[in-house]
This record gives C-alpha cells, sequence and structure tokens, in this order.
C-alpha cells in the first residue's frame, strides 16, 4: 500500500474531524469531483466548499472506526468508517431536525493526482439514516 496515499486520507479525516475547513479544501485539487451519496456529482473545489458549508450547517459529525487502504501506486485509495453525527438543521426533502442522533456505517472511494484528492465518492445507507433520525 502506499503509505502517502494513506496519509493524505487520513489528513484528509482529521480535518473533517477537527472541523479545519481551511486544511481540508487545501487537500483537494482545484477540479476535484466529488460524487455525492445518492446524489449529482459537483466538480471543483468552490462547488465543495459549499457543499461543506451546507453540511456544516445541518449536520455535526465525527468519522470515527477509520480503516484507510491505497493501491500500491498510490493513485487510488478507501475508506471505511462509522458516523456519528447530530442533525442540527432541516435539510431539504428529509425528515424535520430535532438534534437527532445517528450512528451511520459508510465509506468513500478516493481518486489521488499529484498528493491531493481528485476525486470523492461517498457511500452510506440513506434509508438506514432516514430511519433513524425519523424516530
Amino acid at each position: 500500500m502506499n503509505q502517502d496515499s494513506i496519509k493524505l486520507i487520513e489528513q484528509y479525516y482529521a480535518a473533517f474531524n477537527s472541523a479545519d475547513m481551511a486544511t481540508f479544501l487545501s487537500l483537494l485539487t482545484d477540479d476535484v469531483i466529488h460524487d455525492i451519496n445518492q446524489g449529482k456529482r459537483e466538480i471543483g473545489k468552490e462547488a465543495f466548499k459549499q457543499f461543506m458549508a451546507g453540511m456544516n450547517n445541518n449536520y455535526k459529525e465525527q468519522l470515527v472506526d477509520m480503516v484507510i487502504m491505497a493501491t500500491p501506486d498510490g493513485s487510488r485509495g478507501a475508506a471505511e468508517f462509522v458516523v456519528l453525527g447530530e442533525y442540527l438543521k432541516t435539510d431539504e426533502g428529509l425528515p424535520e431536525a430535532k438534534g437527532q442522533k445517528y450512528h451511520l456505517p459508510a465509506g468513500a472511494f478516493f481518486e489521488i493526482r499529484d498528493n491531493k484528492v481528485a476525486r470523492i465518492t461517498n457511500y452510506y445507507n440513506l434509508q438506514d439514516w432516514i430511519a433513524q433520525v425519523s424516530k
């Protein structure tokens, strides 16, 4: 496994967990591709920044139990983790937010270029999340 790519993904999630958006965004290529779980594809660091602003407004999340893998050449990586979250503000088209807590298994796939994240694709079970916050 490529240790540089693993370290990059570790930095990416450490910045996420500490809400250090400046560092988080600095780890992305300018033309980063973001494949949103069960949603659309967004391209560019500015679009990613806007997405994260919305996420940070509506949710408080920490990622734990992280397992990170990378291809030998370092061009691809993957992570499996658990999202410990709190639903703070109602997100459009989703159940009403009342501070519900959730515990959600998730994963992500990465494309890495020039030691930066060039593509991130996130996966989790949306129906599981909806069931957890609808209680």
